[in-house]
């Protein structure tokens, strides 16, 4: 299928990743090119298949979701990573966050949100299962609550508008659309917010954005 997007999925649980596959092909422009049942082998699909996202369980015999991902990206393959998982608590998000994987989806309701999730990391944007969101408004609050209500008060109008946007989960492109602007611009204004804020990582500026929307 020309221009569809290439997924793996890797899972030890037979059943589940073929209901996951089923949901997934359902879907218009998106096929699932491999999968995988354990982490050696998905260790070995992915770096033989060119995947566009590769859907890793956390919790896998042999390598785990997160050996993978450190894996992928030491090998800089190519692929968003997005975390299939059972946890629910802060504390794995936050592993998977700082590992800069694209996405982390709880199975409770990952048959209702895959396929938006595929859309979005394929996009270039970040998705958290929504029942999640709280933790990313709140995971790193107290650590940065003193030096971002000072910092924030460095950034001018347009900044704050961008930020807003951001915290929509908009890609620079729709940004660049809404504002009238050039995505090169948006991207220059989104490199001096996270310069203003000191923050670092792929996913610190939406986690500032979403921890301050109600100022923006």
């Amino acid at each position: 299928m020309a221009g569809a997007i290439k997924v793996l999925i890797a899972d030890d649980h037979p059943i589940f990743r073929h209901g996951l596959k089923q949901i997934i092909e359902r879907a218009s422009q998106i096929v699932v090119v491999d999968e995988a049942g354990d982490g050696e082998t998905a260790w070995q699909r992915l770096r033989a298949t060119e995947a566009d996202v590769a859907i890793l369980d956390v919790d896998m015999p042999g390598r785990d979701g997160f050996e993978l991902a450190r894996a992928a990206r030491e090998a800089r393959l190519a692929v968003a990573i997005v975390f299939l998982t059972m946890h629910k608590d802060e504390h794995f998000l936050n592993q998977a966050l700082d590992l800069d994987v694209s996405g982390y989806v709880v199975k409770d309701s990952a048959l209702t949100e895959i396929v938006e999730c595929i859309r979005t990391v394929a996009a270039g944007r970040e998705y958290v299962s929504p029942q999640l969101t709280g933790f990313l408004i709140g995971n790193r609050r107290r650590a940065h609550q003193v030096h971002s209500s000072s910092s924030a008060g460095a950034l001018t109008a347009i900044e704050r508008r961008v930020l807003k946007e951001v915290a929509a989960y908009k890609s620079n492109r729709q940004i660049a659309d809404q504002l009238c602007l050039s995505v090169r611009t948006i991207e220059h204004h989104r490199a001096r917010i996270s310069q203003k804020l000191e923050l670092e990582g792929h996913h610190a500026l939406l986690k500032f954005a979403l921890e301050h929307q109600s100022e923006w």
